[in-house]
C-alpha cells in the first residue's frame, strides 16, 4: 500500500474555523427542529444500519437540512477516501452500509459523505480532551471532558445505538456516526484524545475506531485485539476499561502503536503522547489548548482513596486547572462523560461542568 507523504510539523491541514461553523451551522438549524432548546441532540439509531443511517438523513432533508458535502473536500481528501474504503470495508462493512443509506437519506452521492467523515481527525484538527480510567475499591470509572470550539456547543450529540446486530451503545459526538466517547451494554468504555498529527497514512480515523469498539466489543481485550491488528490513519491516545476491570491505553498513529494493558489500576491521557515510543512524533507547536496544564493535573491526584465524588470533582476543575478556559479564546469543555460501570449509571454533563449539572442517562439497558 503507498503511504501518504510524512506531514510537516506544524502544517496545516485542517477546514479553518470559519468553513467548520458552517458545517456545523447545518445542524444547529436540525436542532430548532428537533431538541428546541436543548445542549445536545439526543439521536436514536434502530434497526439495520442501512435503515438508521437513511432513517437520520432522511429526517434532515425532510426538514430542508441538505449538507453541501462536497464544499468542504479538496482533491486530496476525495482521494485519500478512495484509497482508504478497502481498509473500511474489509474490517467494518456495516459502517459503510450506515453511510451508504445517510447519503440515500440526503439524497446525495456516498463517494462525497464517505470522503467527508473519514478525512475527520486525519486532515483537520479542532478538538482538546482529557479523560481517565479508575479501577479502586470505590469505584470502576471513566471519565472524560469533551473541549471543542464553543460554536460547536449546540450541535453536539449523545446517541442511543440500538440496531439489530452487534452491542447497544451510548456514544457522544460533535460529528456523526463516529464516536469520542461512550459506553455499551455489556460494560465497556473508552474514549479518544485527539493528538496533532505529524505523519499520516491510510487507516481508520479516531472517531471510527471508538465506534467499532463501542459497537463491536465487549472486553478490553477484544478492543486490543482490534487496535493491533487494523491499519490507524489519525493520531490518538485511546483509554479503555471494562466490567472485569481491564484497562488499557493505546498511544497510536499510522507509524507506531504503544499498548499498555493492565499495568496500573488508573490511566489518562490529554492531547499530546506520553510514551517514549512516541516521543519522536511530537508536536512542535504551542501547547495553546493546555494538554501538558491539564495532565499535570490529572497525574497530581492521590487515586488509591478516589471515589465518584472525587471523579466529579476533577472534572469541575476543583483539583486544578482542567476545564477553566477564557471564553474569548473560542473553546471550553462542551460536555462531561462519567460511566459509573460499577453502578451501571451514565453521568453526563451538557455544557462545561465548572457551571453545568451532570444528568444520569437512562437510555442504555445494561445486559451483565
Amino acid at each position: 500500500m503507498a503511504k501518504i507523504a510524512p506531514m510537516p510539523v506544524g502544517a496545516i491541514f485542517y477546514i479553518n474555523s470559519q468553513s467548520l461553523k458552517l458545517v456545523w451551522l447545518k445542524f444547529f438549524i436540525m436542532l430548532k427542529f428537533f431538541k428546541g432548546v436543548e445542549i445536545m441532540y439526543h439521536s436514536r439509531w434502530k434497526n439495520s444500519h442501512r435503515e438508521a443511517g437513511l432513517t437520520y438523513g432522511d429526517r434532515l432533508y425532510k426538514n430542508n437540512i441538505i449538507i453541501n458535502f462536497k464544499s468542504y473536500l479538496t482533491k486530496e481528501k476525495i482521494n485519500y477516501a478512495e484509497q482508504v474504503f478497502d481498509i473500511y470495508n474489509e474490517y467494518y462493512p456495516e459502517i459503510i452500509e450506515e453511510i451508504k443509506g445517510f447519503a440515500e437519506g440526503q439524497h446525495t452521492d456516498f463517494k462525497i459523505v464517505f470522503a467527508f467523515l473519514v478525512t475527520m481527525y486525519i486532515f483537520t484538527y479542532d478538538n482538546y480532551c482529557s479523560m481517565l480510567a479508575l479501577t479502586n475499591k470505590n469505584c470502576l470509572v471513566f471519565a472524560r471532558n469533551s473541549d471543542f470550539l464553543v460554536d460547536i456547543k449546540k450541535v453536539t450529540d449523545s446517541t442511543f445505538y440500538k440496531l439489530n446486530s452487534n452491542f447497544s451503545f451510548i456514544g457522544n459526538t460533535t460529528a456523526m456516526i463516529q464516536m469520542e466517547d461512550g459506553i455499551n451494554e455489556k460494560g465497556l468504555a473508552c474514549g479518544l484524545t485527539f493528538v496533532y498529527p505529524t505523519v499520516k497514512n491510510y487507516g481508520f480515523n479516531a472517531g471510527f475506531l471508538i465506534r467499532y469498539i463501542l459497537e463491536k466489543c465487549e472486553t478490553t481485550e477484544q478492543a486490543v485485539d482490534f487496535l493491533n491488528k487494523v491499519p490507524i490513519g489519525s493520531s490518538q491516545n485511546i483509554i479503555i476499561i471494562d466490567r472485569f476491570r481491564n484497562l488499557a491505553v493505546a498511544e497510536l498513529n499510522s507509524s507506531h502503536k504503544t499498548i499498555r494493558i493492565n499495568e496500573a489500576n488508573v490511566v489518562y491521557r490529554t492531547n499530546h503522547f506520553i510514551e517514549q515510543t512516541m516521543l519522536k512524533y511530537k508536536y512542535l507547536g504551542d501547547d495553546d489548548v493546555f494538554s501538558h496544564l491539564r495532565y499535570k493535573t490529572l497525574n497530581s491526584q492521590n487515586y488509591t482513596e478516589f471515589n465518584l465524588f472525587g471523579i466529579f470533582e476533577l472534572l469541575k476543575g476543583k483539583n486544578g486547572f482542567i476545564c477553566q478556559y477564557d471564553k474569548t479564546k473560542k473553546f471550553d469543555t462542551i460536555w462531561s462523560s462519567v460511566f459509573d460501570i460499577k453502578n451501571k449509571v451514565i453521568y453526563r454533563c451538557e455544557g462545561n461542568p465548572k457551571q453545568k449539572k451532570f444528568i444520569i442517562d437512562k437510555r442504555l439497558k445494561f445486559s451483565f
